[in-house]
């Protein structure tokens, strides 16, 4: 687990702009239930999550269509959120960053790590516009 002193300023660039943490299963249980569309970003100290997925994140946010709710978990710290998380993106493999938007609990689109890394904030973004156009 990573030290909370560490994943803070991470942690606040996502709830920052209106993210809410889930940290219990209890939390992701609830997420799943929610009606209408729910976007998920599984929060990562690694290099890609700072450049790439939680600015694209954040930047998608700017379309006229949005989500209507936000959360995220960190990985490696929130772990039994996270992996209650992963049992939800199946049969998508273990992944982090990853960025995952639900619609009536059912998953409608997926970006996997490989998808963030080596792509720019921008290409995220615009990833998840297409995305909320469909869905939202």
């Amino acid at each position: 687990m990573y030290p909370e002193e560490l994943v803070f300023p991470m942690r606040k660039q996502l709830t920052d702009q209106g993210f809410s943490e889930l940290k219990s299963v209890q939390d992701v249980d609830k997420m799943i239930s929610n009606k209408g569309t729910t976007l998920v970003v599984v929060n990562s100290v690694c290099g890609c999550a700072a450049a790439n997925a939680r600015p694209g994140a954040i930047t998608s946010l700017s379309h006229d269509k949005k989500p209507n709710y936000l959360t995220t978990a960190f990985a490696g710290v929130d772990q039994d959120a996270v992996e209650k998380v992963r049992y939800y993106l199946a049969p998508f493999p273990p992944s982090s960053p990853a960025i995952a938007l639900f619609k009536d609990g059912e998953l409608v689109h997926m970006l996997e790590r490989h998808h963030i890394e080596g792509r720019s904030a921008e290409m995220i973004s615009e990833n998840l516009k297409a995305a909320y156009s469909e869905h939202c």
